[in-house]
């Protein structure tokens, strides 16, 4: 059997993207998608993807479950653990190498600045521990991976903004963003995700025709987007598209944890995340999602999209 572009978990956002792309440049029989809930992807069984079913939470599920696959778009599990998410990586990672895969995608994240293997967001930390851990499994013997840090997606700001929802009369409260940061840059070099999707789609393709002349072989590659904008300036584009005059108000980490609006969004198997997840904003106080690369860019053959753009359509549905 010809080795397949494997994607698990598929069903996800960024990953519905990366195979939304993948199908412009691959017919859907070299594909084979791998999720929780497979039948949401019975519509590309149809079109001759491979469909079979596994779980980061089932470990037994993924025993074999990449067997035929030559090379894997790993997913990240999703949650803001550490620990928890390590090991579902590494799980998944290990069954991946049993089978054969020739090259692991991982997904990062694009905390931790200039590739740094270090950072102060904890939402980082599962990440910087998987790429450690694929560099260590003798990469290039058993097989290569790339690591793409995938740049802060520009339609991820209610979580960096205490939960603004544009379609809320009453959100936020007295039109205050209420975050353990004042806004001042550095700020956030934000990326529209299906955009992301498209570059990392593009990149696997890449390497599938090209293995050796692929340029982030056993690396570590930032996606960001084209310019960094500040948490202040973020507000501020939020405000023009929603026509609120929104304004942010500094608050500690404790009293960003109690705002009624979070409730129990930063809950993962019973543990209340919120002060961890405050931590991000000292990620970004540090200057490490500021960074700007031109590599997505690069892969995308022109300019990425504006913050201001991004946000204009998605909020109005476009």
């Amino acid at each position: 059997m010809t080795p397949k572009i494997g994607v698990f978990p598929a069903s996800g956002r960024l990953a519905t993207s990366i195979i939304n792309h993948l199908l412009r440049l691959v017919p859907a029989s070299e594909l084979l998608l791998i999720a929780r809930y497979p039948d949401k992807l019975a519509h590309l069984s149809r079109d001759g993807a491979t469909i079979r079913y596994a779980d980061y939470d089932e470990p037994e599920t993924l025993d074999r479950v990449f067997d035929g696959v030559g090379v894997l778009m790993l997913i990240s599990y999703a949650s803001f653990e550490i620990d928890h998410r390590i090991q579902a990586h590494k799980r998944a990672i290990d069954s991946a190498i049993r089978s054969r895969v020739q090259q692991i995608f991982y997904s990062s994240l694009a905390f931790g600045g200039d590739l740094a293997t270090a950072s102060a967001a904890h939402v980082m930390g599962a990440h910087l521990a998987t790429e450690q851990y694929l560099a260590d499994l003798n990469p290039g013997y058993f097989f290569n991976y790339t690591a793409i840090r995938e740049g802060i997606y520009s339609e991820s700001f209610p979580i960096y903004t205490a939960w603004f929802e544009p379609s809320d009369p009453s959100s936020p409260p007295n039109n205050e963003i209420t975050i353990p940061h004042d806004g001042s840059g550095p700020g956030v070099a934000w990326a529209k995700r299906d955009e992301l999707g498209e570059a990392t789609a593009k990149m696997i393709i890449s390497y599938v025709k090209n293995p050796e002349g692929f340029p982030y072989v056993n690396r570590v590659v930032l996606l960001s987007g084209p310019r960094e904008v500040s948490l202040r300036e973020t507000v501020e584009v939020l405000g023009r598209v929603t026509g609120k005059p929104l304004k942010i108000r500094e608050v500690s980490v404790e009293e960003y944890a109690a705002l009624p609006q979070i409730g129990d969004r930063h809950m993962y198997h019973g543990r209340d995340l919120a002060v961890e997840w405050a931590s991000a904003w000292e990620g970004i106080r540090r200057g490490e999602t500021a960074v700007t690369t031109g590599v997505l860019e690069k892969w995308l053959e022109r300019e990425p999209e504006e913050y201001e753009t991004t946000i204009t359509k998605f909020i109005k549905g476009q």
